[in-house]
């Protein structure tokens, strides 16, 4: 098999969709489900516990909306790559996707920057229910976010090769779950006091 040759698993397909496309969706439609689970467990216990109003007052609201800004601008790049990558433009894709990067790196970098604050007044994981799921949902979605970026680096290095371009697709998709699930988790942890 030569270099260029694309391996018969990402071409054939009973459904019609990539199998590299049906895996990306398979794998959300997993996350989902924690997510989910995770979310309507968090809505649950908060209609009983209105004394968490208190503890969601300590949530820095302007870094959970300076975060969605750099996300939805992340997103922007990325369908920028796809675009790009459509068009066959392996190097404009490989400069989108690491603006994407970027992004991702800014929002986990004011992550870091919440997480310290709050650790440093004392505010831990094991400081009450609110505060579990706060450290909880965003640190999993973190992971969600640097897996995004390092998933993306791959892309983007055989992007720039013109190789596989139809990854960015696939890679875009998951980084707008990424995008998607900070949507919720931004007004329930940080807004809904």
């Amino acid at each position: 098999m030569s270099s260029c040759t694309i391996p018969i698993a990402n071409t054939r397909s009973v459904t019609g969709i990539r199998t590299a496309k049906l895996a990306t969706w398979w794998i959300i439609g997993s996350e989902i489900v924690i997510f989910g689970g995770l979310l309507v467990s968090y809505l649950l216990l908060r209609l009983h516990n209105l004394d968490w109003a208190h503890d969601a007052a300590h949530t820095n609201t302007w870094a959970g909306a300076f975060n969605t800004f750099v996300l939805l601008t992340s997103s922007y790049f990325v369908v920028l790559a796809h675009q790009a990558a459509e068009e066959r433009n392996g190097a404009q894709a490989y400069r989108y996707l690491w603006y994407t990067i970027g992004g991702g790196l800014v929002f986990m970098l004011v992550k870091a920057y919440e997480y310290g604050t709050k650790i440093h007044h004392g505010i831990t994981l094991s400081s009450g229910v609110f505060w579990s799921f706060y450290y909880t949902a965003t640190g999993l979605h973190g992971c969600h976010v640097l897996a995004g970026m390092i998933i993306m680096a791959f892309v983007a290095h055989a992007a720039k090769k013109g190789e596989n371009l139809h990854r960015v697709e696939c890679i875009g998709i998951y980084w707008h779950f990424v995008d998607v699930v900070w949507i919720f988790l931004f007004p329930l942890l940080y807004i809904a006091k």
